[in-house]
């Protein structure tokens, strides 16, 4: 992955967990990776025995973590924060990561399990509905026969009571799977992650959010090229106006001045996070 020159304004380091360089966007660090790389990334922390999660962002998920210090924090302790929309991708590759792209939770689910079907990687499905997940089981067994799916299990739209969080962390345990893919949408799946992250014997805990009703063919996504355009929100947006209205007319305007404030020097947002003191080192108050 490509490095910042000495002197530049835009600087890059090493993650406190080595797991990837990253480039500082609006307190998040949102690691340097691309897909290829992502993939290899959590197969070699599955074979080291880490036990780590990973959070896909996009845009909406960094400027949420603008008024929730606790996502903020759950983000900057993760081992991977991939970019999932182009506008990180964009930023990424301003900092001087020319092979970073985009890793967009359904490709990432698909080149996991793809790369991972020879590996005997075992693999567990939580979230959505018992509808869905019969659905994304078969078609994703359909399309990587080899594939090892040890369990899935569709839990109540409601907060868990402990005794819930308990039993469920149990039967995930009980399955013996490396992987638990999460898809209860953000940020419920991330403060999911990072809660049970110490319950579980799961090697690595992925949110994929959407991934599972794409996959499970119940929703469309955006057409590659609408993707690769930076106006994927405003396909979902014209798919779900309603309920995605009021989130694009804050997250768009929002994201794009905040943006430019830290480019400008305008505005510092420094990385905060408990897990490795009050604030990263200095190199990390990154421009993007």
């Amino acid at each position: 992955m490509g490095k910042q020159p000495a002197g530049s304004s835009q600087t890059s380091v090493l993650h406190p967990k080595g797991s990837s360089e990253w480039t500082n966007v609006l307190g998040v660090r949102v690691s340097a990776v691309n897909l290829k790389s992502a993939t290899g990334i959590i197969q070699k922390a599955i074979e080291d025995g880490r036990k780590e999660y990973v959070c896909v962002r996009d845009a909406h998920g960094i400027v949420r973590c603008q008024d929730d210090p606790e996502l903020r924090s759950i983000h900057n302790r993760a081992f991977l924060v991939t970019p999932d929309g182009m506008p990180l991708v964009w930023a990424l590759k301003r900092a001087g990561h020319a092979e970073s792209d985009r890793v967009y939770g359904p490709d990432l689910m698909l080149s996991v399990f793809d790369a991972g079907s020879s590996r005997g990687l075992r693999h567990f499905l939580y979230g959505a509905t018992d509808e869905t997940l019969e659905k994304l089981r078969a078609r994703l067994l359909a399309k990587f026969p080899q594939a090892r799916i040890v369990g899935s299990y569709a839990p109540p739209f409601r907060k868990l009571s402990t005794r819930e969080e308990t039993e469920i962390a149990d039967r995930l345990n009980r399955s013996g799977a490396d992987i638990i893919w999460v898809g209860l949408s953000s940020p419920k799946q991330e403060l999911w992650m990072a809660r049970m992250r110490d319950r579980l014997e799961a090697s690595m805990l992925i949110g994929v959010g959407a991934a599972f009703d794409f996959h499970a063919g119940l929703k469309r996504q955006a057409p590659r090229i609408i993707q690769r355009s930076g106006f994927e929100w405003a396909f979902r947006l014209l798919c779900e106006p309603r309920r995605l209205w009021r989130r694009y007319a804050r997250v768009v305007p929002t994201f794009i001045s905040l943006t430019a404030f830290q480019r400008l020097g305008l505005r510092k947002f420094p990385i905060e996070d408990a897990a490795f003191g009050s604030s990263a080192p200095k190199a990390a108050a990154a421009k993007v």
